[in-house]
């Protein structure tokens, strides 16, 4: 597998816990707002209540003052903790207030006050003590924070599990989209259950895969029918050239000729490559001496260097396909960069490493892998950009590694690692 194009996942926190800390977050936000909303209610329903009775005490503790001249049980003249704004109530009007706690006491109080006669008589007042009242108050409280636990306890699990259900078939589309975008164009969702927005995206993604398939079948028996219809008349070409006298024009058509046939066979064994119809021909070689003689083959200069080991060790490989591997990294080496080009032979390592020592490799090359028919810039050379093409292609049949990236220092460096 090639290492250009290669997505790496990050550490991230997965749906299905964020969509559990959302619903225990809001079950957190309702039990909060709907005890905060039962508390205030209460307590102000508690202090009406409180209040009613302090004023309809007065009142009745008023009209046995009047009739006996006694005070009735729990009413005071001028009582030392009645609140100031109590103090100097109106000539005959009945008031009430919120007092507070009596001294000595921690009960809550809510008085009432009515002035007994004129300006300057005494102010019959009444406590209403709502301790009781408050009390039970506090226990909704904790009662409302207990439930408010327990339905938090219960609903978080079933958040999770929903969450679960939603995560397990956004994941099921999202591994048939990295399928398909490794190259596996047979991935597919398949049914997907529910009629929401998940099985709208994996029927997408299903659709998607069969457009794309569709297009890059048809891409692949164009370039197949146009290499092999090509294939005759070229060959005939060549044929031709054969008979022609010597002389530059005869040497300069036959090198086109043979330009144009070598295009004919790349996009052929292209095509081959993208049907999966290769297969590798294993057998024991040694690797030092295959990948000398594919340098040698190429007919460009290019220094190998073997790791100490490495000229008499052995590995298991299709010798034909690494030496079209070799030669085509070579060649593109040469073309694309700047001489020296080395090749480095490492046995044990099974590597195979080819520098150059021009430009590097393009950017866009380097993310998205070589493109058929792009070559880069104009002054990188000449090409019609399959070599690196059909070199991975080749890699990817040998179940090996072609890495390309750039030296520090300048220069192409195209790692090939063969399996074990």
């Amino acid at each position: 597998m090639t290492a250009v194009g290669r997505v790496r996942g990050l550490p991230r926190l997965r749906l299905r816990w964020k969509i559990a800390a959302l619903a225990a977050a809001t079950a957190c936000l309702v039990a909060v707002a709907v005890g905060l909303l039962v508390h205030v209610w209460t307590a102000h329903e508690i202090r009406g209540r409180a209040e009613r009775d302090a004023f309809n005490g007065v009142y009745a503790a008023m009209d046995t003052y009047r009739r006996t001249g006694a005070l009735p049980s729990g009413a005071e003249l001028d009582p030392p903790e009645l609140p100031y704004a109590l103090r100097n109530p109106a000539d005959g009007d009945r008031h009430v207030s919120y007092g507070g706690s009596l001294p000595g006491s921690m009960d809550p109080t809510v008085w009432g006050a009515q002035r007994t006669g004129g300006p300057g008589s005494p102010v019959l007042a009444v406590h209403v003590a709502i301790t009781t009242e408050f009390h039970e108050l506090y226990r909704l409280d904790a009662t409302m924070a207990v439930a408010s636990l327990i339905a938090l306890a219960v609903t978080t699990p079933l958040a999770v599990y929903g969450a679960g259900l939603l995560g397990r078939r956004l994941g099921r589309v999202s591994e048939t989209a990295g399928r398909i975008a490794a190259g596996d164009l047979d991935a597919r969702t398949g049914p997907t259950r529910g009629r929401d927005e998940v099985a709208d995206i994996a029927a997408t993604v299903d659709l998607m895969a069969d457009t794309l398939s569709r297009r890059l079948r048809d891409e692949r028996r164009f370039t197949a029918d146009v290499a092999h219809e090509l294939r005759t008349p070229v060959g005939g070409l060549l044929a031709a050239a054969d008979l022609l006298p010597d002389g530059e024009t005869e040497d300069l058509l036959r090198a086109r000729v043979r330009d144009l046939r070598g295009l004919v066979e790349d996009l052929l064994e292209i095509s081959r490559l993208d049907a999966g119809a290769e297969r590798p021909v294993r057998a024991r070689v040694p690797l030092a001496e295959v990948v000398a003689e594919a340098v040698a083959r190429t007919g460009f200069d290019a220094e190998v260097t073997e790791s100490e080991g490495s000229a008499a060790a052995a590995v298991e490989t299709d010798p034909r396909r690494l030496e079209r591997i070799v030669g085509n990294l070579v060649v593109n080496a040469h073309r694309h960069g700047r001489a020296p080009v080395s090749v480095t032979v490492d046995a044990g390592a099974r590597t195979v490493v080819v520098r150059d020592h021009g430009p590097g490799f393009p950017p866009d090359l380097l993310r998205g892998g070589p493109r058929r028919f792009h070559t880069g810039a104009a002054e990188r050379g000449s090409g019609h950009g399959l070599g690196l093409t059909i070199a991975l292609g080749q890699a990817g049949v040998l179940g090996a590694e072609l890495r390309l990236a750039n030296a520090p220092d300048g220069g192409a460096v195209a790692t090939l690692r063969l399996p074990v």
